[in-house]
């Protein structure tokens, strides 16, 4: 699979450094389910997450960033511990000039 487009999920956490456990708990059950979604759906993967800042950020990439959005965007807005927005990235990760669109989710 071609994988030119990202999708970034970003939470914000409690205090400016990795959060509270029950936090990280919820976003990594939250990845797990997403993980699913996406291998039923055949339309991307998740390449992990990272921590630090007082934030949290899961990666998605696959050929159609909005495609991978509206496949995961049910189970977003219906997470536990809801994220606060998601970057659909069109192009290359490298691009600096790809489009990105920011979308709230709180």
């Amino acid at each position: 699979m071609a994988s030119e487009h990202a999708v970034f999920v970003n939470f914000a956490l409690s205090g400016d450094g990795f959060g509270l456990e029950e936090e990280r708990e919820a976003i990594y059950a939250l990845e797990d389910r997403l993980e699913v979604v996406l291998r039923d759906a055949n339309v991307g993967e998740s390449d992990g997450h990272e921590f630090g800042a007082g934030g949290a950020t899961i990666f998605f990439y696959g050929a159609d960033a909005e495609e991978l959005f509206r496949v995961i965007e049910p189970v977003l807005r219906a997470a536990d511990f809801p994220p606060t927005q998601a970057e659909l990235r069109f192009g290359s990760i490298d691009d600096e000039d790809c489009r990105v669109d920011v979308i709230p989710l709180r």
